[in-house]
């Protein structure tokens, strides 16, 4: 289950460098190493993968040193996505990190008594 929270993590973290400009996989396993990420090829690969199948990120393949190398960038739908999701997490960190006493109070449970 953490793994799944961390996974939807990467995913914006992903678009979110792709916002700022060009990036392929090693740099992004190694930028998010900086982060506290442990990436291996075969998890941040089909991440990319999935993101540009998704409309989110566009692939473009450069030669360099005599290699094809994979760049993505964000596309317009994967930068909507992005102000959505940068939205949510701010409205989560509120509640998340909010200490306690300012939470609003919720509603009773019901005992299913009539």
């Amino acid at each position: 289950m953490i793994r799944d929270f961390f996974l939807g993590f990467i995913r914006i973290h992903v678009l979110h460098h792709a916002a700022e400009g060009p990036v392929y996989g090693l740099w992004l396993i190694e930028e998010l190493g900086r982060h506290g990420y442990a990436l291996s090829p075969g998890t941040l690969y089909p991440i990319l993968r999935d993101l540009a199948d998704g409309g989110y990120l566009r692939l473009e393949r450069r030669l360099v040193s005599g290699r094809v190398r994979k760049y993505y960038r964000i596309t317009p739908g994967g930068r909507r996505a992005l102000v959505s999701a940068r939205a949510q997490i701010v409205e989560l960190m509120g509640e998340v990190l909010e200490p306690r006493r300012r939470r609003s109070p919720r509603p009773a449970a019901r005992t299913g008594r009539r």
